[in-house]
């Protein structure tokens, strides 16, 4: 007797990762291009800009820039990126392919750093059937720069992205088969425009298939440029929001799409214009996190702790430390993998949040101690060996 797996299926941001260990925000040259103002296209830590913001702030062409910022070095490390690119993989890795399907949507170019994308992906359990070439365009990518000592040693990142190839992804790229998921997941669609452009008629659709919504959200600085100070557009409406069951974002992008300046309020907002559940994060600061009831079960408005047992080995053994790039993402995907989970044993509006918040820190703590966001297993089930042993480590942490 054949099992019918629950689907979940992810669209939005892939890219290659192109890392630079040791550059100093605070050194002349990276000050050299920082940014003056909201929008103006200047680097500004823990901020992505796009290389064409950049050259006109700076009035040079990338390669020269990115050639004194680095010193004309090479990359630590390439790695596979994206708001949803990686939370998918992470999922993917998480979840037994028996009972799950994880599913990508999205496009690349026809060049080198395609083929290096794909011959990563092709080593996870992400189907990637769906997963398009353009050949007019390059592959998207971001150069990030890491600075390990920044924020009193917690670390940032700033990122510089060409969305390339992805300009050109639009909702006709997206079949039937992406709404008879489960679970669809939307990550980082600022940096695919027409698919932000469209969320909520991709929402709307996934809601008359019935499926769960879950959007993660990205810095988007394509709006922040039209419209410096303003709030950013995430759903056509207010009541528009009722169609997300899931919106995590960090709290400078919860700020952004609220149009409030402190976690307090935008929290309130989001409650106000009726998203089911949402969750907000702050780095190495307590979370905030609520659900309504309809997803997960009703709560009251949660504050919850980063992961101790992360923060006393980086503090301990600095030495294991990797970078900050891709916590948030694989924070995505254990929060993805906790609600796929879920699914399989419960009904909905009986959902743990607090559950599924254990599984995103547990899996975005792991990722400080690797380089890039993707971890590239030896053996099927080595990752989520190690998520589980933070993730039950952290739900007796916050029982106490």
């Amino acid at each position: 007797m054949s099992i019918k797996k629950i689907v979940i299926s992810g669209t939005g941001c892939a890219l290659a990762d192109y890392l630079y260990n040791g550059i100093s925000f605070n050194g002349p040259c990276f000050s050299k291009y920082s940014s003056k103002e909201t929008g103006d296209g200047g680097l500004n830590p823990g901020k992505l800009v796009f290389t064409e913001e950049l050259e006109k702030f700076s009035g040079r062409p990338y390669d020269k820039i990115l050639d004194e910022l680095t010193g004309g070095s090479v990359p630590d490390s390439f790695n596979v990126g994206g708001p949803s690119l990686v939370s998918m993989i992470h999922a993917s890795q998480m979840l037994s392919i028996e009972y799950f399907d994880v599913n990508f949507f999205g496009i690349a170019g026809n060049d080198e750093t395609a083929e290096k994308i794909l011959s990563i992906v092709r080593s996870t359990p992400l189907k990637i059937n769906n997963y398009l070439t353009n050949g007019k365009k390059a592959t998207p990518f971001t150069d990030v720069f890491s600075d390990s000592k920044y924020d009193g040693g917690h670390g940032e990142r700033t990122f510089i992205n060409n969305i390339g190839a992805a300009w050109d992804y639009s909702p006709d790229h997206i079949d039937d088969s992406f709404f008879d998921s489960d679970i669809v997941c939307f990550g980082g669609t600022a940096l695919v425009p027409r698919i932000h452009d469209n969320l909520t008629s991709l929402l709307t659709r996934a809601k008359k298939h019935n499926c769960i919504t879950i959007v993660n959200t990205v810095f988007d600085f394509r709006n922040e440029k039209n419209n410096p100070g303003a709030k950013w557009p995430l759903v056509k409406s207010i009541k528009d929001y009722n169609l997300i069951d899931l919106l995590i974002m960090d709290c400078e992008e919860a700020f952004k799409i609220s149009g409030k300046s402190s976690i307090e309020d935008a929290a309130d907002f989001f409650m106000s214009v009726k998203v089911s559940s949402f969750i907000i994060t702050n780095g190495a600061n307590d979370l905030y996190a609520k659900s309504s009831g309809g997803l997960f079960m009703k709560t009251k408005m949660l504050r919850l702790p980063v992961s101790e047992k992360v923060k006393n080995l980086l503090r301990s053994s600095p030495g294991l430390k990797g970078d900050t790039t891709g916590c948030g993402d694989n924070f995505a995907g254990g929060i993805i993998t906790s609600v796929a989970l879920q699914m399989k044993d419960k009904h909905r509006s009986h959902f743990d949040l607090i559950e599924a918040i254990s599984w995103g820190v547990a899996s975005g703590g792991l990722t400080c101690f690797i380089p890039g966001g993707t971890y590239l297993e030896n053996f099927s089930g080595e990752k989520l060996n190690k998520v589980i042993e933070y993730q039950k480590d952290y739900l007796k942490q916050i029982s106490k």
